[in-house]
C-alpha cells in the first residue's frame, strides 16, 4: 500500500451539497484525516454547520461574502477563511471554492436549523 494518493478534482463525479456542487476527493474508508473539495457555489446555499469538522475554505473564482454566524464578510479570489465546529456558515454569491474538512468529510456532520 502506498503512503500517499493522488486524485484529479476535475475529474471526479460530482454530487449537491447545501453550497451547491461538489467534488469531493480522499473520501475513502481508510483515511480519517482530511479529504479535500471543489465547490461551485449556487446562489441558493443554505446555512450549515458542523458539530465536529472544522472546515477551510479558499475562494479560487468569482467574488461574494461568507455568511460566518450571522455576519456577512466579503470574499474574493484567495481569501481563505477557518471556519470552526459550530459556526453557521453558509457562502453568497457565484463562485468556485477548496473546502478542506478536517478530519474527513462526513455526510452525517451536516446540521440545519432549518426545516424544509
Amino acid at each position: 500500500m502506498k503512503n500517499y494518493y493522488i486524485e484529479q478534482l476535475d475529474e471526479l463525479e460530482s454530487a449537491q451539497c447545501p453550497c451547491g456542487t461538489t467534488r469531493r476527493a480522499f473520501t475513502t474508508p481508510d483515511n480519517p484525516v482530511a479529504t479535500i473539495h471543489m465547490v461551485d457555489i449556487s446562489k441558493d446555499s443554505r446555512t450549515h454547520y458542523h458539530k465536529k469538522l472544522t472546515e477551510i475554505y479558499l475562494i479560487l473564482e468569482g467574488e461574494g461574502h461568507m455568511e460566518l454566524d450571522g455576519e456577512l464578510v466579503p470574499v474574493k479570489p484567495m481569501t481563505s477563511v477557518f471556519i470552526k465546529p459550530g459556526c453557521r456558515h453558509r457562502a453568497v454569491g457565484k463562485m468556485r471554492i477548496v473546502n478542506i474538512p478536517i478530519p474527513a468529510f462526513d455526510p452525517d456532520d451536516e446540521w440545519f436549523d432549518d426545516v424544509e
